[in-house]
């Protein structure tokens, strides 16, 4: 038999997703005592882009404050761990920073009748929010619990890191069904259809991928010992009992007109009685990131190139971006966008949703509404974990176990 005829006897991990989760996932699997290129490959399916939904667009926010508690403390931890091994500051903009609470009074009463402004004792290097909008302000957090990543760059590093030892590989298709074994609940495969090879990777990023002709829409089967489903606020579209949904979150970001401090802003701005905004600010190395109050106005479309961007919601962000900052005000503004955050809808947990299902080889990673970006690297241990002994080891998890909140199968008739 000719050698490129030899049937691959390895072990076949399949992660659906190449976003954070995913990548973190199959990065972690690749640093296990028991994973060998030898013994196991990884196959990473994507049907747009790496990195082309929330874990691109989101905040890059890390706290220990954040939730699940079973989970932050350990992600947290391999953030710090991570940015050390491979110079997070220059690689990703890892940095700490403080977080403070403001509350504002935008509302035109409030304008006409105010008079001197209040010292509001403002720390001194958080000198480009203008005091004279504000009515108080508290700290949250300091940098003892507080740090922030650029998601983008960071997603994009774990992948080429991830695909070092050669047995990663990533396939650009859309995922559009779980196959199952004919009379045994379990899932063999996964069924896609093939993508073209325009827009694998972006901004001189150099991913190793495979892709199929854009004219080849023929359905393929991608089999798999295990399979991992990471995809987000898409997994209900291939898990159809699973309780996760999207969240939709605009956001725009600003390269300021100077320099600004390492600070996380989040903010309560009266606009008229009884109405508010909420926009969070996030201060990066080199520009700054706002994200509005979430809606679920439109349905998760069918992939991330397809998500609508309300150009109304992000002027909305520009204006009391504004407002609050002469530094914003006067910069210049590069990204107008929206994603899709995961969510689970059990009034019982706040989610994610990490670990076997009851279809044997099917595993679930997903629905880490806001914190996808904080909690990835910790996800990806644990799940790396589950997936080559058995068991998490590195955190308890087993309040977060998929099988405590939906049957997963073929639906009737499948």
């Amino acid at each position: 038999m000719p050698s490129s005829q030899v049937p691959d006897r390895r072990q076949h991990i399949v992660i659906v997703g190449a976003g954070i989760v995913g990548v973190c996932t199959a990065y972690y699997l690749t640093r296990h005592p028991a994973f060998s290129p030898k013994t196991h490959r990884i196959t990473i399916l994507e049907s747009t882009r790496p990195a082309s939904g929330a874990s691109g667009k989101a905040g890059g926010l890390l706290a220990l404050w954040a939730f699940p508690s079973q989970l932050v403390p350990l992600s947290f931890k391999l953030h710090e761990d991570l940015a050390e091994e491979y110079n997070g500051e220059d690689e990703w903009a890892y940095r700490r920073l403080q977080t403070v609470s403001l509350e504002g009074n935008l509302s035109k009463s409030s304008r006409v009748s105010k008079k001197k402004p209040v010292d509001l004792d403002l720390p001194e290097d958080l000198d480009w929010v203008r005091e004279d909008v504000l009515e108080s302000w508290s700290s949250l957090s300091g940098k003892d619990s507080t740090a922030q990543v650029h998601p983008y760059k960071f997603t994009m590093f774990m992948l080429r890191r991830a695909q070092e030892c050669g047995a990663v590989q990533l396939v650009m298709g859309k995922a559009t069904q779980i196959s199952y074994a004919s009379k045994s609940n379990t899932a063999e495969a996964v069924i896609y259809t093939p993508a073209g090879a325009t827009g694998i990777a972006s901004s001189g990023d150099s991913i190793s991928s495979t892709s199929t002709a854009s004219s080849d829409t023929q359905s393929k089967i991608l089999r798999g010992d295990k399979i991992v489903v990471t995809v987000g606020p898409w997994t209900s579209r291939l898990l159809p009992t699973c309780p996760v949904s999207g969240l939709r979150a605009h956001s725009i970001t600003i390269t300021p007109s100077r320099p600004v401090s390492a600070y996380a802003l989040f903010t309560e701005l009266k606009l008229s009685k009884g109405k508010y905004i909420s926009p969070e600010i996030y201060a990066r190395k080199d520009e700054v990131y706002i994200c509005g109050e979430g809606d679920n106005y439109v349905e998760v479309p069918e992939t991330t190139d397809d998500v609508e961007v309300l150009k109304e919601r992000c002027e909305e962000l520009v204006k009391y971006a504004g407002i609050i900052s002469k530094e914003l005000l006067g910069g210049k503004i590069t990204r107008r966008q929206a994603c899709y955050l995961p969510v689970v809808d059990v009034p019982s947990t706040s989610g994610p949703l990490i670990g076997p299902t009851n279809t044997q080889n099917l595993y679930v990673a997903s629905g880490h509404s806001c914190w996808g970006i904080n909690n990835a690297p910790g996800t990806g241990k644990v799940m790396a974990e589950i997936l080559l002994e058995g068991e998490a080891k590195s955190a308890d998890v087993s309040s977060l176990d998929p099988r405590r909140y939906f049957v997963s199968g073929p639906l009737p008739g499948e």
